[in-house]
């Protein structure tokens, strides 16, 4: 389990974020996502899009955020990604759907 950091974070820099929704979300939305990359999956009840991608401030994940919102899509999770973990997001495992 990973433990939150405790030294100041800036809100006005970049920094990599993973989102998790409920449903699929097509590619054709990249431009309304900041270009996040996204990986559909499986799941029991229905399909999960992970959001991946480096978003230039705060305001910019309010707006990836504000656009799932207003597509109807439930948020699973946001997480601001630690260096050690961004590698692990595989984009290649992108769906092209």
């Amino acid at each position: 389990m990973s433990t939150i950091s405790r030294k100041p974070l800036p809100y006005d820099s970049p920094a990599t974020y993973q989102i998790v929704v409920q449903g699929q979300i097509d590619q054709t939305w990249s431009d309304c996502l900041e270009g996040m990359h996204r990986q559909v999956t499986a799941e029991a009840d229905a399909p999960v899009t992970t959001l991946e991608g480096k978003l230039r401030d705060q305001a910019a994940l309010a707006g990836v955020l504000n656009t799932l919102y207003e597509r109807h899509l439930t948020v699973i999770s946001v997480k601001r990604m630690e260096t050690s973990e961004i590698a692990e997001f595989d984009p290649r495992k992108t769906d092209k759907g």
